[in-house]
């Protein structure tokens, strides 16, 4: 527990102090994330907070860490700074989605072939145990690409990627230093007790962004932990054993990893590459209702915390209808937000000139010359 301990005080005393260097650093040298039509800030703001969150998580799991009992996570932290420096590149300089692609694949690969991270049984969901050789490792690398992913995709309101990151590394966290897996324990607290350090800077008004440096290496960290959590969980020795530990896996990052793969269903459906930006997200359908970004992050993270709670409540009931209940509360919201969206009035600015003959009825408001929202 000492080790623990250590691990989220030092993680967060050394991202705390870290950031504000960042932010001065950015402001001086022009490193912005700059406001366009799809994202929501409005103003230019820096977008280096991942630089903060990786200096906390990787100096002290290097400093608090066993590696005598977890040989693997030399490799973890390995396949973390390739994801540091894949996301620090793309956040300075942009860089192509297929480039950001080989990148995880790469990380993706550390984990699996060095880590010894897979998953080689799915535990009766679906019918299905155990899974052949090839299978296995096709879904393990798709299943860590997709949650690295989830969170990066999530990162659009102010707290709320690093709030869901939190959350879930923390729960990880626990049930490890529960059933004495420490050196997993030290990991999930590292990255939780940076993530705390930024959002005190991160919650509207937000004073820098954690960037694909941060949003990427905490989707990294949680590819991992999930994984590990099923295989731990499923031990027939553990001292706390999950029934439905794939399920309940899911529910702890159900909020970025549900919304994730809606959204890569519906562009591949529109014919899409599943990478291409929209605003289809769930936190953009709450925005589009009027609700504030504080609001937002609140209530996903709260959302996200009930889901983890009935997952942990009911995981006797097995694997298949525990992910029901959890796919019926996650659509249920979709849906009346997306009915709330069509009955709420939008507003549009643009030229008078682009209106001749679409006008139909609605109505026009002229905006003045020195209106604000005319000048934004």
């Amino acid at each position: 527990m000492f080790d623990v301990i250590l691990a989220l005080t030092l993680s967060f005393a050394i991202s705390f102090l870290a950031i504000p260097v960042i932010i001065r650093v950015a402001a001086m040298k022009k490193l912005y994330d700059l406001p366009d039509e799809r994202k929501v800030h409005q103003a230019p703001i820096p977008a280096l907070g991942g630089l903060g969150i990786f200096a906390g998580f990787a100096f002290s799991t290097l400093l608090v860490a066993d590696f005598q009992q977890g040989r693997e996570l030399q490799y973890f932290l390995a396949a973390s700074l390739v994801i540091y420096y894949l996301g620090l590149k793309d956040d300075i300089i942009i860089i192509s989605p297929v480039k950001k692609f080989i990148g995880q694949v790469l990380a993706a690969f550390i984990v699996i072939y060095f880590g010894n991270i897979q998953i080689d049984s799915m535990h009766g969901l679906l019918g299905i145990h155990g899974l052949p050789q090839l299978f296995s490792l096709v879904f393990t690398y798709l299943t860590v690409i997709v949650i690295i992913n989830s969170f990066n995709l999530i990162d659009g309101v102010d707290g709320l990627a690093g709030s869901l990151g939190f959350l879930s590394s923390s729960v990880f966290g626990i049930y490890f230093v529960s059933v004495g897996y420490v050196a997993e324990a030290v990991m999930a607290f590292s990255m939780a007790g940076s993530i705390l350090a930024f959002l005190i800077f991160n919650f509207q008004p937000a004073r820098i962004f954690m960037g694909d440096t941060g949003s990427l290496l905490i989707g990294l960290i949680n590819a991992i932990l999930v994984i590990r959590f099923i295989t731990v969980a499923t031990t027939p020795d553990i001292s706390l054993p999950i029934a439905a530990a794939p399920a309940v896996g899911f529910g702890i990052l159900m909020v970025p990893l549900l919304d994730t793969l809606r959204v890569f269903a519906i562009r591949i459906f529109q014919r899409r590459s599943p990478f291409s930006p929209d605003r289809n997200h769930i936190h953009h359908l709450f925005l589009d209702n009027g609700f504030s970004h504080r609001s937002v992050a609140i209530i996903l993270l709260a959302l996200n915390a009930i889901t983890v709670g009935l997952a942990f409540a009911f995981h006797e009931i097995g694997n298949n209808w525990l992910m029901g209940l959890l796919f019926g509360i996650f659509f249920t919201i979709i849906g009346a937000m997306y009915i709330a969206r069509q009955r709420r009035p939008r507003l549009f600015v643009t030229q008078s000139a682009e209106m001749n003959g679409k006008i139909g009825k609605a109505k026009i408001v002229p905006l003045t010359e020195e209106s604000v929202l005319q000048q934004k």
